[in-house]
C-alpha cells in the first residue's frame, strides 16, 4: 500500500505552485537556483491496477467458482489471491460499468439503464454528473497512466457520431488517455465497429484470416502496457480492459467450441445440479446453500422440443467455448504482466460478469438476436434453427442461448440479468489479486460487497484521496466503501451494510443480511409485457446469514421485518435518484416520448462522400415507412463499382451499389433473406444521379414494399421486398458512404474490396408518411445541390 505525500491532491488538477524568491537578472549568477521539474506522480508504492470486466457471465458459470465453463486464468489468479463470493453488479451492463468508474450508485450517476432508453429523469439520462468525475481522470491528475480496451457503453446516444461531442468518450471526459475498443452494447466479434480514442478505425484480417476482436484487444493492451514500461517504468498503470465477451453474440473459434462437444447433452436443469454440488465440494458457497427453483417461466429441459435440442445443446459448447476463450486471452495479459516483472505489484481485480448470465435470447435461443428485437422470434422454427446449427459462433451468425442455460449460469440463485431483486441477476464472482498487498493465498472474502466498492478501494491502496474539486467544480462523496480492510483478514466485520438495486421496477434491498426484493418484469420479454402496478408487485423476505442463495421466503412470517425493508428501499430510492420508476421500455425507446435527444431532425439528411461509422441513432430512420435514397455520382470511363451507400451487416441492412456495371439495391432481411433491385442495362461513364425509392406497403411495422431504382430521373429496376426490420438492424454496424465496412449487407460484396471506384458528391436521404408522397420526396433535376455546392 502506498504512503500519502504531502502534495495537496483534494483539488484536481493539482495547482501549479508559484515560485518564490528573488528573481535575478543573470542566470550565470551563483545566486540563481530553481528546482527541478518535477512530474506529477502517484505517492510512493501506489500499485498498478488492471480491472477485467468480463460481460453477461453468471455466478455459476466460471470454473473458479464451480461453473461448466473452463476459466484456468481465473483459477490461477484465484489460487494466488482471492475469491469474493458476495460481490454485486446493478443486473445490466451500462449501469454497472458507469458505478464501477464512478464508485457511485448508478441511479446517481444518470444511468438508470442502458443508454438506448434514456429520458429526461436525472436518474436515467445516461449523462454523468460533472458533479462526479470518474475513477480513471482521479488517477490520470494524480500521475497514473491510463487506458481502457473493449467495450464503452456509457455515451449517451446522441453523442455517438463523428461529431461528438466526445465528453463522455473514454478519451475525452472518461479520464482514459487511450481507447481502443466500440462504443454501445455489444460488438460483432469479427467484423467489429472499432475506435482508437475518437477516430474510427478498420481492421486489416478478415475472420478467414484469423480475425477476433478478443485477440485483437489483447494485444493492443499488451503492446500498450509494453510501451508505458518501456518508456516510464517508474508510473503507475490504470488499465480497464472490458471485452465483449461474454455477451451476445457469442462468436468463438469453432475448435474452442467443440472442446465442449457432448458436455452440456444433459440438459440445463442436470447443470444446475451439477454446478450446486461443484460450488459446495469447492467451498464457493456454504455446505448448508439450497438450489433454488427453476421458475415456472422457464421450461425444464425434458419438456423441450426434442428436434430442437441439438440446437440447444451448441448454443451452450459455442458460449463455454467463448468464455474459455476470452479467460485465455485474460491469461496473455497476466502472462505479459509477468514477463514484464510488475504482476507482483498489480492490483487485479478480475469481475466475472457485469450482472447475471442474459435471458435476453428467448426461450428457443437465436441465431441473430435482432431478429428478437424486431419482434420476429416466431421466423425461428426448429427446422430455421437446425439449418443454421452449424454456423452458430461464426461470422454469418450474431447468436444468443436459451433462457434455461442463463439461468443455469446463475446457479445456485434465482434469476437472471436484469432481474435486480435477486442474487441470479446481480452476484458476480470477483478475484482479487494482488501479491504485493495480499498475504493470502487462494483465500475466500464472504463480506458483502457492490461494484460502487472497486473505486475507493483503488484509491485508498494508491494513497489518493477522493477528490472535493476536479476542474473547478465541487464533487459529491464516493458512495461505495473501500474493500481493503478485508483483504487481509478474513473475519473482518463488513463495511458495506446497505445497498438498494433497481432496474425495469425489479427492486431489491440489502441491509445486514436481510434482503427484501420483488420481480416486476421479466427479462425475456423485452416489450409487451403486462406489468403489474408497482403497489401491487409481490415482495419475498429473505434472511441470508442462514439462507445463502434466497430459498426460504419469510415474507408472511415476518411482516414487520419486510415492511421495515421496504422502506428503507424508499429511503435509499429516495437518496440515490430512482425514483420516479419507470418500467415502460417500449416508451424509452422512443426518444420523443422518453425525452432525450435526436441527432437527426426533419425528414431528410444529406451525407457525403466518405462519411462512414455512423450508428443508426445517426441516420434518418426510414424504417417502416416510404422513403428515397439519392446519390450524385460521376463515373469514370472504365465504368464503377462499389457500395454508394450502406446501412447495417450481414444480419440486416440495405445497401445501395454498383455490381458488374449495373445498379443494384439489396435489402438484407435479418440476414435470413435478401431481396434485390437491379438495373437493365450498365451506368454510362459521367455525371449521374442514381435513386432508390422504397414504397412501403403499410399495414403496420416490419412490413414489405416495392424498391424502385432510377437512373437521372428514368425508372431502370423494381424488386420487391416481402418484409422489412422494424426497429434495429445492428447494435454496431453503422452507415458508410463509399463503401460498406464490417459485415457486408449484400453477398454480392465480402469485407473488402467493396470501395466505390467513382467518385460520390452527395447522398441525399428522404422519407415520406405514406407511400402516395414517394415521388415528391427527391426533384430528380434539382436533388443534392446543396452537396454539389459544397464541392
Amino acid at each position: 500500500m502506498s504512503t500519502p505525500d504531502n502534495l495537496q491532491r483534494s483539488v484536481l488538477p493539482i495547482p501549479d505552485q508559484p515560485r518564490s524568491g528573488i528573481v535575478l537578472y543573470d542566470a550565470k549568477d551563483p545566486e540563481n537556483k530553481y528546482p527541478p521539474i518535477i512530474p506529477v506522480m502517484p505517492p510512493a508504492g501506489a500499485p498498478n491496477v488492471l480491472v477485467v470486466l468480463i460481460d453477461d457471465a453468471g455466478f455459476g458459470s466460471s470454473s473458479a467458482f464451480g461453473g461448466p465453463c473452463a476459466t484456468p486464468t481465473a483459477e490461477r489468479l484465484a489460487s494466488e489471491g482471492l475469491k469474493y463470493n458476495r460481490f454485486h453488479t446493478t443486473a445490466l451492463c451500462s449501469p454497472t460499468r458507469q458505478a464501477l468508474l464512478t464508485g457511485r450508485n448508478h441511479h446517481s450517476v444518470g444511468m438508470g439503464g442502458i443508454t438506448e432508453i434514456a429520458t429526461g429523469s436525472p436518474g436515467y439520462n445516461s449523462i454523468l454528473p460533472n458533479t462526479c468525475s470518474p475513477l480513471a481522470r482521479t488517477l490520470k491528475l494524480n500521475g497514473y497512466g491510463t487506458a481502457q480496451f473493449g467495450k464503452c457503453h456509457e455515451v449517451p446516444v446522441w453523442q455517438t457520431s463523428p461529431a461528438g461531442p466526445f465528453d463522455a468518450w473514454p478519451t475525452g471526459g472518461g479520464g482514459f488517455e487511450y481507447f481502443y475498443g466500440f462504443i454501445g452494447g455489444e460488438a460483432h466479434q469479427w467484423y467489429p465497429s472499432l475506435y482508437e480514442g475518437t477516430t474510427p478505425i478498420e481492421v486489416k484480417k478478415t475472420p478467414e484470416e484469423g480475425y477476433h476482436l478478443m485477440d485483437d484487444m489483447t494485444t493492443k493492451a499488451i503492446n500498450w502496457i509494453g510501451q508505458q514500461k518501456a518508456l516510464i517504468p517508474d508510473k503507475p498503470f490504470f488499465v480497464y480492459f472490458a471485452p465483449g465477451a461474454t455477451h451476445a453474440p457469442h462468436h468463438v473459434p469453432t475448435e474452442w467450441a467443440d472442446k465442449y462437444k457432448g458436455k452440456f447433452d444433459q440438459g440445463w436443469d442436470k447443470l444446475r445440479e451439477e454446478t450446486f454440488a461443484r460450488q459446495l465440494k469447492l467451498g464457493v458457497i456454504p455446505s448448508d446453500s439450497k438450489l433454488t427453483p427453476r421458475p415456472p417461466q422457464i421450461p425444464a429441459w425434458d419438456d423441450m422440443p426434442a428436434e430442437l435440442k441439438p440446437v440447444l445443446i451448441r448454443q451452450m459448447e459455442v458460449y463455454a467455448g467463448f468464455l474459455e476463450y476470452a479467460d485465455h486471452h485474460v491469461g496473455r495479459l497476466v502472462d505479459a504482466l509477468e514477463g514484464l516483472n510488475v504482476l507482483e505489484d498489480t492490483l487485479i481485480y478480475y469481475i466475472i460478469g457485469d450482472n447475471g448470465a442474459s435471458a435476453e435470447g428467448t426461450l428457443n435461443g437465436t441465431y441473430n438476436e435482432m431478429i428478437n428485437f424486431n419482434g420476429a422470434a416466431a421466423l425461428e422454427t426448429p427446422e430455421f434453427l437446425m439449418e443454421r446449427l452449424d454456423k452458430l459462433g461464426g461470422p454469418e451468425s450474431y447468436n444468443h442461448y436459451a433462457v434455461g442455460w442463463a439461468h443455469a449460469l446463475n446457479t445456485p440463485y434465482q434469476w437472471t440479468k436484469q432481474v435486480a431483486s435477486h442474487f441470479g441477476g446481480t452476484r458476480n464472482g470477483t478475484i482479487v489479486h494482488w501479491p504485493k498487498g495480499v498475504e493470502g493465498k487462494g483465500e475466500l472474502r464472504t463480506q458483502f460487497h457492490h461494484v460502487i466498492d472497486v473505486a475507493p478501494t483503488i484509491l485508498e491502496l494508491a494513497g489518493l484521496p477522493q477528490p472535493t474539486f476536479v476542474n473547478g467544480v465541487q464533487q459529491r462523496p464516493i458512495e461505495g466503501v473501500s474493500m481493503a480492510y478485508s483483504f487481509n483478514d478474513a473475519k473482518a466485520a463488513e463495511q458495506h451494510e446497505t445497498q438498494y438495486f433497481e432496474m425495469f421496477g425489479n427492486r431489491g434491498i440489502y441491509h445486514k443480511g436481510w434482503t427484501a426484493v420483488t420481480r416486476h418484469k421479466t427479462p425475456w420479454l423485452l416489450q409487451g409485457e403486462k406489468t403489474p402496478a408497482f403497489d401491487d408487485d409481490v415482495w419475498e423476505l429473505y434472511d441470508t446469514t442462514k439462507d445463502w442463495s434466497q430459498a426460504n421466503n419469510l415474507a408472511k412470517q415476518m411482516p414487520e421485518k419486510l415492511h421495515e425493508l421496504q422502506r428503507l428501499w424508499l429511503i435509499e430510492a429516495t437518496r440515490f435518484n430512482v425514483l420516479p420508476l419507470d418500467d415502460n421500455i417500449g416508451a424509452r425507446m422512443n426518444s420523443d416520448l422518453a425525452g432525450r435527444p435526436v441527432l437527426i431532425k426533419g425528414k431528410s439528411q444529406i451525407l457525403f462522400g466518405n462519411m462512414g461509422r455512423l450508428s443508426e441513432n445517426s441516420v434518418l430512420n426510414m424504417k417502416n415507412k416510404s422513403h428515397a435514397v439519392t446519390a450524385e455520382i460521376n463515373i469514370p470511363k472504365a465504368g464503377a463499382e462499389g457500395v454508394i451507400i450502406a446501412q447495417g451487416g450481414n444480419i440486416g441492412g440495405w445497401s445501395l451499389y454498383i455490381k458488374g456495371g449495373k445498379l443494384k439495391y439489396c435489402y438484407n432481411l435479418l440476414g435470413i433473406q435478401q431481396f434485390y433491385a437491379e438495373s437493365a442495362d450498365a451506368l454510362p461513364p459521367g455525371e449521374h444521379q442514381v435513386r432508390m425509392e422504397f414504397t412501403y406497403a403499410g399495414g403496420g411495422m416490419g412490413k414489405g414494399g416495392t424498391a424502385t431504382l432510377y437512373l437521372d430521373g428514368k425508372k431502370v429496376g423494381e424488386g420487391k421486398v416481402a418484409a422489412t426490420a422494424a426497429v434495429v438492424f445492428s447494435a454496431d454496424d453503422g452507415c458508410d458512404v463509399g463503401v460498406d465496412t464490417g459485415s457486408p449487407v449484400s453477398p454480392d460484396y465480402g469485407a473488402r474490396g467493396n470501395e466505390f471506384t467513382g467518385t460520390i458528391k452527395g447522398v441525399q436521404l428522404a422519407i415520406a408518411e405514406d407511400a402516395e408522397a414517394v415521388d415528391h420526396l427527391v426533384d430528380p433535376e434539382h436533388a443534392l445541390q446543396v452537396a454539389m455546392a459544397r464541392q
